[in-house]
């Protein structure tokens, strides 16, 4: 078996048994593959063990180069390229900066953001996504484990698991 090719689910109707089901799956010491759900469930990322997202730190360098950039490009701007002296002020009148300055700085940030978040989520325009059942999007959890990571258990013994912890269905999809 390839691996991220054949996956074992166990669909959930309520997000309270969805939390105590994960509990139950990790300590039994199965992986996870990814938990999919229709709406934001809370608490559900530390139940997974998912580490704090590294997304501000990208937003902080994104927008710490909008500012270099910016002030950057007004100084040579206003002191080299083309330097005009306006009300008398300075060539480089750094207040007069600070609005361009802001505005390349959330823009930067945000621009940023969204590339590193389509990246790391692997959101590519030419890909296909994986749809594991198509009532996540309505009103079903389901929780995706992956046979090949999970290869010591067997898919018997993971139907097990995934029957102790409540699954109201327990399905198996193969992707190709």
């Amino acid at each position: 078996m390839e691996r991220d090719k054949n996956f074992i689910l166990g669909v959930y109707e309520d997000e309270d048994v969805l939390m105590n089901a994960v509990s139950k799956i990790r300590k039994a010491g199965v992986k996870i593959h990814e938990v999919y759900s229709p709406f934001p469930v809370h608490g559900l990322d530390e139940v997974l063990g998912y580490n704090r997202s590294k997304l501000p730190i990208a937003a902080f360098i994104f927008g710490l180069l909008g500012t270099i950039l910016a002030l950057t490009m007004q100084f040579y701007m206003m002191k080299f390229d083309w330097p005009m002296i306006i009300g008398g002020k300075d060539f480089a009148a750094f207040p007069s900066f600070i609005p361009v300055t802001f505005e390349m700085t959330v823009l930067l940030s945000a621009f940023g953001m969204v590339g590193v978040f389509l990246v790391s989520s692997n959101l590519k325009p030419w890909g296909q996504p994986k749809i594991f059942d198509l009532r996540i999007t309505d009103d079903k959890h389901v929780i995706a484990i992956d046979l090949a990571v999970n290869a010591n258990f067997g898919e018997e013994m993971l139907s097990d698991v995934l029957k102790s912890a409540d699954a109201s269905e327990i399905n198996k999809k193969s992707f190709e």
